[in-house]
């Protein structure tokens, strides 16, 4: 061994241990009932609306249970040193999670098999510690406590036998109702299971002894604990006395350094740990293979993505190493991001108010024996993961996305777990029995040493497993996605390798260390793969650290749209929401930090990593691929733990006799002694013994070094981080969990608040910065930052946000979602009183009068009638959905602040729902937060359209004619089809002498175009309609089609059905809705610019100039452009860049009419497509070219021949579109075809132009047309698909 001589003690950062700690029952105090417990009790009376003096019988003292199944206060008994500077001994913490149930007793027929359990401490600025607690039995010797048990007991057995005279059933614990209440002899048998005499039976209490450490050595503390046991209960009595023992181990172990082992000695046994080099996954000595025993691979992974997206967490189990194993095996698979919010695996009864907190949270509450879940309540459910660790169960939040390449991941971690004999399903009973009988099955199975069954230790992992039902789902899915399983190597567990060093430590404990890092290994593997390209996406801005904290609220420091749209189709869901948690922000902060200090070690040994892959790999890091690549590190990572184990790097001074008085702390067998305390305050002064004094120095160095990098950061730095760049989003550090008074509870609850006030302010103003942004570059301003992707993520972050300020001081729960139980139970209130007088909320008269009579009834602004619509969605099933799609509905309404105040303006409703101290009855927070919600209603919202989209909706049409140039009705039967994003309604048939229509079709979106006509019947078939309106009857957005034309025979340009495009109306308020759906005045129809330029109605209006005409041309082509330009969700309707009212289609219009003779001929009107009909006429009957074959001319003759085929086909159309409504169809046609640069110019030189253009026409320009086919020729490139309803009917 190298090393005999260990390092130095050094500086007491560098100890292993910082405490030893004593915990047990004061024979001085006697028997006290647990307050814990009292408040517990009372807390749990408070939650459900109980008396305190039901609190008070179900307190400590209570009759009911029996004296031995109660919890009694514990006490430090002794704890050594007695302080540190660096990490104070906080007592009430650490006797609270030494004995989070308090003291308990037993009799000589109980079990009383010693228990370990661990626990973690973390302190405000996030630094931890942990404790490692073994829990035994010691005999009572107090007379004093005897005597007050059998007191209790006769009390007890008193109440029991008045009870059972009362009432032919009794409350009883848990042993006592198992016995049959119908027997004559319950209360006989009661007393003889349940029951203490004084002269009869041995009384023992509950002790325990603990270590408190900077690093969870976990394996290695408990051995030493153990050992320590056995030492107290032997007979015969420890080499030396337990001083020296815990002496050596406060004050003579340091620390292993980073990379190396350590071989320290116990009272028995030497034992030895190891910490990872600068280079490996961080230090985890809890045994990962027990959390995925216990839960099993699927819902590993499952609550695995709960923890990724900062979801709340609860962990609950009877054992409370359970918890500890599950919390820190998770939390130790999140390499290299790490949980910001609450943390604390074991929950003490006193605490229970914090599964209240509206923050993410990582918690652990101990189940009571047989307690069914369903009594168990919960104060928000909305976003809960609620983990049963004890019934392998977990209840997932409502849509959780995705952990990208699941399937794959799951069979590589799979592949893993089955090399060390663990099923992937888990193993629900994972007791120590049955652990050792399965592995003494696999080793005789891989390593058959009798008769040589397996001559070959290649096996293939599903023939191990055939029957096993979670294997052949994941062989069947693997199979169905084409991928293959290869042959396993099933390294046998105990194989005497050909070696000739000796193991420094139990094989079991290798193999569970090899798991451990294979499995991490994975994990990791699987990040460095998904954010290898992350720090080119890192937006430095800050010039120098000061600043950039100054600022950090302000700046934006990662480009997310980018680093979205760069990565994967299938990654998107899970990606999109992970990259706005707390613990990436906080990665990303880490690597801004790091051009000013010392780089975080996470995010050293990431970049690293990162640094390795892309030497591996030679793909160009921008071609970002969904293909999952394999861990290539698990062989290597395996051995170099083995290496540390095999080759012990540095051996501590043994245990040696100390300066200790003669006579105290005696050896009594079964008794733990009472230490001196005079030799254990303090370390030794001498340093003699250990290496020479430079050497301490340069390892004292090391040890502060790999402190600072495994501890935390300099405390003043530290703190000024965690306050001012960790500040976004993060509510609430960890809770105190020594002072626990009433003022502390209302600071705590207060903190809730101020810091959901602050997350409601950064998230509305987040959402509108984004969006306003991308409002302003559709108008031209800047560049977008935000897509569709981000806009729903932010959007369902807002929904996550108001449940959890809805769950925050609930007096009573109802349904898993706060907000929606509290609607419902306005609801039932403005139902009961709707009967008796008219709703408030109803918005003014119900239909507003226009010039003409007809417009759209007012759509009443309605809490409960939105509701409402939400409870006939049959898709939505579940009380959160509601709520969300409520949200959702409301946002895109900009009503959710309106509707939200007039919720909360029922202060009776509020005061009995919910708690003094809760959000929603603090008035100024309360008012802020509305505020901000307010400030939505700036921009546009589609998220309840875009989401729902197979739903029902209602939508109510109205036709505006202009009654005093037409008829109000006509005799012919008109039709409508309307048109959206998402589909149309097909022709409906509108009824006769009526303009006014609701429907009900599947969602279509948001509304494009409708096409209107009629067959022409009748005496007064002509029809001058001014416009359409179309109005969703759910989310109140209303659509104007303007039209402004005739629709009938003989009159304007002879159509019988045009196709008219939508504008939606913003609706600011319903006072605006109501004056906008108005039918304009007489003098600005027709209301469509483009019209302006006919003269076919006055003649009169003022035409444009060229250069106007050469600059809209150019706007339509820019617009168009741009909108191929955005992603492909981002790019809104391509249909109104062509056919609206500045769109191409208009725009070429206006070239067309640009020099037009005269409109009307001999009273005749003349339009473009009377020139194009003339041009094709040309066309066809003249061969221009002759039999010139160059390259050219059969250029030109191709594009005549094409050009004729299309106007004949829009011609012959089975559609009565007229001669403005086939050119509109030609020039989308031309442009999806990228035909109109070759057209135009045939038109330009036609003979036909001379006869009906001006001179002074632009299409008579040369120089003009050049310049129009310059700017077309820039459409080329992008792939236009036009809407059905432009060119139904027409074939080419």
């Amino acid at each position: 061994m190298s090393g005999s001589a260990a390092p130095g003690p050094g500086p007491a950062p560098c100890r292993f241990a910082h405490y030893f700690v004593l915990c047990g029952t004061d024979a001085d105090s006697g028997l006290e009932p647990d307050e814990l417990s009292v408040l517990y009790q009372w807390l749990e009376a408070d939650l459900h609306g109980k008396s305190s003096d039901t609190a008070n019988r179900t307190s400590g003292e209570n009759f009911d249970q029996s004296p031995l199944r109660r919890t009694f206060k514990s006490k430090v008994l002794a704890h050594y040193p007695q302080n540190i500077d660096w990490n104070p001994f906080d007592r009430d913490a650490v006797n609270m999670l030494c004995m989070p149930k308090g003291l308990s007793f037993r009799t000589q027929t109980d079990n009383r098999d010693p228990q370990f359990h661990s626990f973690i401490i973390t302190r405000e600025d996030g630094s931890r510690t942990y404790g490692f607690v073994l829990t035994f039995y010691e005999e009572v010797t107090s007379k004093q406590i005897c005597t007050a048990m059998q007191t209790l007991y006769q009390m007890h057995n008193a109440e029991q036998y008045s009870s059972v005279c009362a009432s032919s059933s009794c409350s009883m614990d848990s042993l006592a109702s198992s016995i049959d209440e119908g027997d004559a002899t319950s209360l006989a048998k009661l007393q003889q299971y349940n029951s203490y005499d004084i002269s009869r039976d041995t009384l023992y209490v509950s002790k325990c002894i603990c270590l408190i450490t900077p690093l969870p050595f976990m394996q290695a503390c408990k051995k030493f604990l153990i050992q320590l046991y056995k030492a107290v209960t032997s007979q015969q009595p420890p080499p030396l006395p337990l001083e020296s023992y815990i002496h050596n181990l406060l004050y003579e172990v340091p620390l292993p350094p980073p990379g190396r082992s350590l071989k320290f000695y116990g009272v028995y046994e030497p034992i030895v740990c190891q910490r990872p080099g600068p280079s490996e996954l961080p230090l985890s000595d809890y045994p990962l293979r027990e959390a995925f025993e216990l839960l099993g691979l699927e819902n590993l992974v499952q609550v695995f993505t709960c923890v990724l997206l900062e979801m709340q967490i609860l962990l609950y189990s009877q054992d409370y190493q359970r918890l500890m194993t599950v919390a820190e095996g998770i939390t130790t698979l999140l390499f290299p991001f790490q949980w910001q919010h609450v943390y604390v695996p074991i929950l003490p009864a006193s605490l229970l108010h914090f599964l209240d907190a509206p923050v993410p949270y990582l918690m652990g509450l101990q189940s009571k024996e047989g307690t069914d879940r369903s009594k168990l309540e919960l104060p928000q459910e909305a976003n809960l993961c609620f983990v049963d660790i004890d019934n392998h169960f977990i209840e997932l939040p409502e849509e959780l996305p995705q952990f990208p390449n699941k399937l794959e991941f799951i069979q590589e971690v799979s592949e893993v777990l089955l090399q060390f004999g663990i099923p992937p399903e888990g193993n629900l009973h994972c007791s120590e029995s049955a652990t050792k009988l399965k592995n003494l099955v696999l080793n005789d199975l891989v390593n058959d040493k009798k008769n040589g069954n397996i001559p070959s230790n290649t096996i293939h992992m599903y023939e191990l497993l055939k029957g096993n039902e979670t294997i052949a789902r994941l062989h069947a899915l693997a199979k169905r996605t084409g991928v293959t399983v290869e042959n396993i190597t099933l390294t046998a567990p105990m194989v005497e390798k050909e070696r000739n060093v000796k193991l420094q430590c139990e094989e079991e404990e290798l193999r569970n260390y090899k798991l451990n890092v294979q499995l991490r290994e994975v994990f990791a593997n699987c990040f460095t793969q998904m954010f290898a390209d992350y720090e080119a996406f890192v937006i430095q801005a800050a010039q120098d650290m000061e600043s950039w904290l100054t600022n950090r609220e302000q700046m934006q420091n990662f480009d997310k749209a980018s680093f979205l749209s760069d990565q994967p189709e299938p990654y998107l869901p899970f990606l999109s929401h992970f990259i706005e948690t707390q613990m990436f922000a906080t990665f990303i902060d880490n690597k801004i930090m790091s051009q000013w200090e010392e780089k975080d070690p996470f995010l050293r040994v990431f970049d690293s990593r990162i640094e390795k892959i892309k030497l591996y790999n030679v793909r160009a890091p921008a071609l970002r691929t969904s293909i999952y690549q394999k861990c290539r590190t698990l062989k290597e990572a395996a051995q170099s733990i083995e290496q540390r184990l095999t080759k012990i790097d540095h051996t501590a001074i043994r245990p040696h006799l100390l300066d200790m008085k003669i006579g105290q702390g005696k050896y009594e067998q079964g008794f733990f002694p009472k230490l001196q305390s005079d030799v254990l305050a303090t370390g030794p002064t001498n340093n003699n013994r250990w290496a020479s004094r430079s050497a301490t120095t340069q390892r004292r160095k090391d040890c502060f070094r790999q402190h600072s990098e495994h501890i935390g950061l300099d405390n003043d730095l530290r703190e000024k981080y965690m306050q001012e760049a960790r500040s976004l989003g993060k509510n609430l550090r960890q809770p105190k969990l020594s002072d626990l008074s009433p003022a502390v509870i209302a600071q705590t609850n207060w903190k809730f608040v101020e810091g959901l006030l602050k997350e409601c302010r950064m998230k509305t103003k987040r959402m509108l910065v984004e969006k306003m942004g991308h409002e302003a570059v559709e108008l031209g301003h800047g560049e977008a930052s935000i897509t569709g992707l981000e806009e729903n993520t932010l959007i369902a972050s807002l929904c996550d946000l108001l449940e959890r300020i809805w769950s925050h001081g609930l007096q009573v729960k109802q349904g898993k979602s706060a907000l929606w139980s509290h609607l419902l139970q306005y609801q039932e209130r403005e139902e009961r009183q709707e009967h008796m007088a008219e709703s408030p909320v109803a918005a003014g008269p119900e239909r507003r009068k226009s010039d003409t009579g007809i417009t759209l009834p007012t759509l009443r602004v309605s809490l409960t009638h939105d509701m409402r619509h939400i409870q006939n969605m049959s898709e939505i099933k579940s009380d959160v959905g509601r709520a969300r799609a409520w949200i959702r509905l409301s946002l895109e309404k900009k009503l959710l602040s309106q509707h939200l105040k007039q919720l909360l303006s029922n202060q009776a409703l509020a005061k009995k729902l919910y708690k003094r101290y809760a959000f929603l009855r603090c008035e100024e927070e309360r008012e802020q937060f509305l505020y901000h919600l307010l400030s939505l209603n700036a921009v546009d919202y589609f998220c309840f359209t875009s989401v729902f989209t197979t739903i029902m909706i209602p939508y109510r049409t109205v036709i505006i004619p202009i009654k005093k140039l037409s008829n109000a009705i006509t005799t012919s039967n008109p039709w409508i089809c309307v048109s959206g994003e998402l589909g149309d309604t097909g022709v409906m048939q509108i009824p006769k002498n009526h303009l006014e229509m609701t429907f009900e079709c599947q969602n279509l979106g948001k509304l494009t175009t409708v096409q209107i006509g009629h067959d022409n019947s009748g005496l007064l078939a002509k029809w001058l309609v001014d416009c359409v309106m179309v109005r969703n009857e759910i989310t109140g957005h209303t659509y104007k089609f303007p039209c402004g034309r005739w629709l009938g025979k003989g009159v304007d340009d002879g159509s019988l059905e045009r196709i008219l495009i939508g504008e939606l109306i913003s609706s600011t308020s319903d006072e605006d809705l109501g004056k906008q759906c108005r039918t304009p005045p007489q003098q600005k129809s027709p209301t469509t610019a483009r019209r302006l330029s006919i003269t076919s109605l006055t003649g009169k209006n003022t035409k444009p100039n060229a250069g106007q005409i050469q600059e809209g041309i150019g706007e339509a082509v820019n617009n168009i452009v741009k909108h191929f330009h955005k992603p492909e969700k981002e790019r809104g309707s391509l249909t109104i860049l062509l056919c609206g009212e500045n769109g191409l289609v208009a725009a070429l219009e206006q070239v067309f009419h640009h020099g037009f003779k005269s409109a009307r001929i001999f009273h005749k009107n003349v339009f473009i497509w009377d020139f194009i009909e003339k041009a094709v006429a040309y066309f066809e009957t003249t061969d221009q070219f002759g039999d010139n074959e160059e390259e050219d001319v059969l250029l030109q003759r191709s594009s005549c021949k094409t050009f004729c085929h299309y106007v004949n086909a829009v011609s012959t159309a089975p559609r009565n579109i007229g001669k403005d409504g086939k050119f509109q169809i030609l020039v989308c046609l031309g442009t999806r075809d990228h035909l109109l640069p070759q057209w135009i110019p045939l038109l330009a030189e036609c003979p036909a132009i001379t006869r009906m253009y001006e001179e002074n026409a632009l299409l008579r320009d040369r120089m003009t047309v050049n310049s129009l086919l310059r700017v077309l020729q820039t459409l080329q490139d992008f792939n236009i698909i036009l809407e059905g309803s432009l060119i139904k009917g027409v074939d080419v």
